[in-house]
């Protein structure tokens, strides 16, 4: 604010700094502040850390991921990266496995597979399919990323990307990729068993819209397959 009206000459830094109660020392000090040596190495740090984060599926947790520095030749504590482990607020996905498990018949009626794997489709606008899946942004944090594509086109015809998970989310993604296509009865959209999808608010839309339902298979133990 003081360096922008400074600039366009309506008042002197003297003048600003004692208008905003601020010492001229204080103001020249904090421009010319360079960042420590240990901010920018925390900065580089952070973006190794993510990258190994991310390349392991999100899996590793602190000390995978401070044996990968290591490798890499940076000279860094295991407590280290997991403080900034947390000043990214990430953490290992701990994924059990299970055998699957088969679905019961109420869960086969409620959920139908109606692609059963078949994802062929001689035109546009006969099979869709959805996913949401949460992805690290710099600058936003941890945000979702709701989307839909074409199976013959192989394209996404629709996405959001908001910082919050809610069934509104995947309801107006819907609504992004019908304002650009024209459907006819009989599209399926086929998506997971996630609790926005099996909603019914988000399935009283899709038979608003003469839209039929397709689950992926799962276990028991939430583990898609599909």
């Amino acid at each position: 604010m003081i360096d922008h009206l400074y600039a366009s000459h309506q008042f002197s830094i003297k003048m600003m700094c004692n208008l905003f109660q601020v010492s001229r020392s204080s103001y020249y000090a904090f421009k010319s502040h360079q960042p420590s040596q240990r901010d920018q190495e925390n900065k580089l740090l952070k973006k190794e850390i993510i990258i190994s984060y991310l390349a392991s599926s999100k899996r590793y947790g602190a000390p995978k991921i401070h044996k990968d520095l290591l490798e890499k030749g940076y000279q860094i504590s295991e407590k280290r990266v997991q403080k900034l482990m947390n000043e990214l607020n990430i953490r290992s996905i701990v994924r059990k496995k299970y055998r699957p498990a088969s679905l019961s018949k109420q869960e086969a009626k409620e959920y139908p597979n109606l692609l059963k794997r078949d994802f062929s489709t001689d035109k546009i606008n006969q099979k869709w399919v959805t996913d949401m899946t949460y992805i690290y942004t710099v600058s936003d944090g941890w945000c979702y990323l709701s989307s839909i594509l074409d199976l013959h086109s192989r394209k996404i015809i629709a996405w959001r990307l908001p910082r919050q998970m809610e069934t509104r989310l995947v309801i107006e993604t819907l609504q992004d990729a019908l304002s650009k296509r024209t459907v006819a009865d009989g599209l399926i959209l086929h998506s997971d068993r996630g609790s926005q999808y099996t909603s019914k608010e988000y399935n009283d839309y899709l038979e608003h819209h003469s839209i039929k339902h397709s689950y992926r298979l799962r276990d028991a133990h939430t583990t898609i397959v599909v």
